[in-house]
């Protein structure tokens, strides 16, 4: 999980991520992100109105540490959910995640 932690790290740094629920969902409205990023805690409302959208734009969406975990590694309070703008930071973080695309079924 730490590798995941470090490449949102630096799409942080790169500007190349967004970070919290509204930003995420308005990406993906746009059609700018490239995988979504969804804490193990995430509230079900959080869950709901990002996985619905992301599922309906063909965006995958990978588990990830809790809600702090993620925050702390980002240096911000707790996050929920972070959105990846890049694609070949997109394609590092779905290799790192250490399980499936939550969509998939």
């Amino acid at each position: 999980m730490s590798g995941l932690l470090a490449l949102l790290g630096l799409g942080l740094r790169g500007r190349l991520v967004v970070v919290g629920v509204s930003g995420v969902r308005a990406e993906l409205q746009g059609g700018g992100i490239r995988c979504v990023v969804l804490a193990s805690d995430a509230s079900p409302r959080a869950v709901g109105k990002v996985v619905r959208l992301a599922e309906g734009r063909g965006v995958p969406v990978v588990p990830g540490p809790t809600a702090a975990e993620i925050g702390g590694g980002l240096g911000r309070p707790p996050v929920m959910v972070v959105g990846v703008r890049d694609r070949g930071l997109a394609d590092g973080i779905l290799q790192a995640a250490p399980g499936r695309d939550v969509t998939e079924d």
